[in-house]
């Protein structure tokens, strides 16, 4: 049965083997999808140019490497107006601190996930925030103390749950 994206449940268990593992051997991969290697790594070809896989990156465990500041902070606009969602998006996107930033309905519009080297590198980047012509009405900045949990969904059971 074919998913309503293109794609079957072996292309699933590809995409879930590399989610989990990253780049793997055509053997490897083969072997977790229980797949013949060249068929296998046919898909995985296609599924690549097709834009289902945008990269490869490694885990880092950050706290072993540096000692870092990780604040999460809410947004939210002074308009509801696209061109003003487009020029904070297009800033954000080009703010090598800010890790993640997701878009939300309700009562703010963003949240973000930033790590500096300390609190001070922190502020002088929401101060530089706030002196762009980006519209914010308002934030709220909350300082994390630990990591709890930072993953990826599980794929394959989305995808079932998905069906049902």
């Amino acid at each position: 049965m074919r998913e309503r994206q293109g794609l079957d449940p072996t292309d699933i268990r590809i995409l879930s083997a590399v989610q989990k593992h990253g780049q793997l051997s055509k053997t490897k991969l083969a072997e977790l999808v229980n797949l013949s290697a060249t068929p296998c790594w046919a898909r995985l070809t296609r599924l690549r140019a097709a834009g289902y896989i945008r990269g490869y990156h490694a885990d880092i465990a950050l706290e072993r490497v540096v000692d870092a500041t990780r604040v999460v902070v809410t947004v939210s606009l002074t308009h509801h107006r696209k061109s003003d969602f487009d020029r904070f998006e297009t800033y954000i996107r080009s703010i090598d601190e800010v890790i993640n930033c997701v878009a939300t309905g309700g009562g703010i519009d963003y949240i973000m996930t930033l790590v500096t080297p300390n609190l001070s590198a922190f502020q002088a980047l929401m101060d530089d925030l706030l002196s762009e012509d980006l519209a914010v009405d308002r934030y709220m900045t909350y300082f994390a103390t630990r990591l709890i949990k930072a993953e990826q969904p599980n794929l394959a059971k989305l995808v079932a749950q998905n069906r049902l």
